[in-house]
């Protein structure tokens, strides 16, 4: 019996070994704006990229938008603006977005959270150790 599907030959995907910061737009997260440049986004590269990549990923809620993959963004919709005991903050709010950063390449390790609370808003603070062993603080403020 004849095929009714073409024999189609799909070539192995190349996939660079390199990990590389990769290059993000610059954006304010206060204002809701893209930071301009001479009239352009600005770009950053390097370290600040990884940077604004966190900050975005963290702040972009999950399986929320079509546009992005079920892997992306972090779920603290669920825990930010809701008056939960200190204990619940202090382990969900790690988890959520160790969860939401550790996939990605570029990312070894997110550790020593510390998580602050006041009347409307929430502070988290955190060790993010990269693919080069560069270790720094970034924090998160909602």
């Amino acid at each position: 019996m004849a095929n009714i599907f073409p024999d189609i030959v799909i070539p192995e995907r190349q996939v660079s070994s390199t990990v590389t910061y990769g290059k993000e737009l610059a954006f304010d997260f206060v204002t809701g704006e893209f930071i301009m440049q001479d009239g352009a986004p600005r770009v950053l590269t390097g370290i600040d990229a990884l940077k604004m990549w966190i900050e975005k990923t963290i702040r972009t809620v999950r399986f929320r938008f079509p546009v992005y993959s079920f892997s992306y963004g972090c779920e603290l919709d669920d825990i930010v603006g809701y008056d939960l005991p200190r204990v619940v903050l202090e382990s969900e709010v790690p988890r959520a977005i160790r969860e939401a950063l550790i996939y990605d390449d570029r990312i070894s390790d997110v550790r020593d959270f510390v998580v602050e609370r006041g009347g409307d808003w929430l502070k988290v603070t955190f060790t993010v150790v990269t693919f080069d062993g560069t270790i720094y603080s970034q924090e998160v403020t909602f």
